[in-house]
C-alpha cells in the first residue's frame, strides 16, 4: 500500500443514489413578490432540493447558475441582478437552511425596494417550489484501504459522488464528506488525502467536473506523500 497508516479500518461501502421528486406542500409563484412569500414558509427539504440537489438532478442544464432561485429569476422573470445575487449564494457557507431562508429572504427583500414594478413570469412558467426524497443503493465498490479510494474513485458514478461528497455534509455532525470522515480512522498516514479533499471548493463544480478535480487531487496528494518518503529514505 502507497498510503501507509497507522491502524487499518473498517471497509467502504460505496453507494449509489437517485432523486425522486414531489410537489413541495406550497402553492407556485408567478412573481418575484409571491417567490417571496412562498421561500419564506415552505419547507427547509424545499430549499435543500432547489439550492444542492440541481447538481445530481439531470433536467438541470444551466451554465451560469447553481440554484433554480436564480436560474428562474433570470430566465422567467427576466432580473438579471436579482439571479446574479442568488446566483453567488453557497448554501453549504451556511450553519443551517434556516440561515439560507433568511438570507434568500433577504436579498429578495432588498430587490424588491429596488423595483419600480413588480417583475412576472411569462403564463405558464410559474416557480413550482418541490422537495425530493433520495434513494440509495449499493454501487458494488469496497474500498479496503486509502489507496483503493484513489484506484476506484474513476469507477464511481456521478450521483455516488454526489452522495458521499455533497449530500454528506447535510448528514455528518461535522458537516464533512464521507471520504475524509472515513480516511480518518487510518489515523495520521492520511492528512494530505483529507487536506487535498478539505481544499476542494465543490459548489459551483458540475459533477462531472467535480469528480476530475477528485482524482486529480487525491493523486497528486499521494505522489507527494511518495516522494516525500523517498527523499527521507535516501531513495
Amino acid at each position: 500500500m502507497d498510503i501507509a497508516t497507522e491502524k487499518t479500518n473498517m471497509p467502504f461501502q460505496v453507494k449509489d443514489c437517485t432523486i425522486i421528486t414531489r410537489m413541495g406542500g406550497v402553492e407556485t409563484a408567478v412573481n418575484l413578490r409571491e417567490m417571496r412569500e412562498r421561500i419564506a414558509v415552505c419547507p427547509v427539504e424545499c430549499l435543500f432540493h432547489h439550492f444542492c440537489e440541481t447538481v445530481v438532478r439531470p433536467t438541470f442544464d444551466d451554465p451560469e447558475f447553481r440554484n433554480d432561485f436564480a436560474v428562474w429569476s433570470a430566465h422567467q422573470l427576466r432580473d438579471r441582478v436579482l439571479a446574479e445575487r442568488l446566483g453567488i449564494i453557497n448554501p453549504y457557507s451556511l450553519d443551517n437552511f434556516e440561515q439560507l431562508r433568511e438570507l434568500v429572504l433577504e436579498i429578495v427583500d432588498e430587490r424588491l425596494s429596488e423595483l419600480v414594478y413588480i417583475p412576472w413570469a411569462p403564463r405558464g412558467r410559474d416557480f413550482r417550489f418541490m422537495r425530493a426524497v433520495t434513494v440509495i443503493f449499493d454501487a458494488g465498490i469496497t474500498l479496503t484501504t486509502p489507496d483503493d479510494l484513489i484506484d476506484q474513485l474513476p469507477n464511481f458514478s456521478h450521483s455516488s459522488i454526489y452522495y458521499h461528497f455533497i449530500e454528506a455534509r447535510r448528514r455528518t455532525p461535522d458537516k464533512s464528506d464521507d471520504f475524509s470522515a472515513w480516511l480518518e480512522g487510518f489515523g495520521s498516514g492520511t492528512e494530505s488525502l483529507r487536506g487535498a479533499l478539505g481544499g476542494i471548493d465543490f459548489y459551483y463544480l458540475t459533477l462531472p467536473h467535480l469528480k476530475k478535480t477528485l482524482i486529480q487531487a487525491l493523486r497528486n496528494a499521494r505522489a507527494e506523500v511518495t516522494d516525500d518518503r523517498q527523499v527521507i529514505s535516501g531513495v
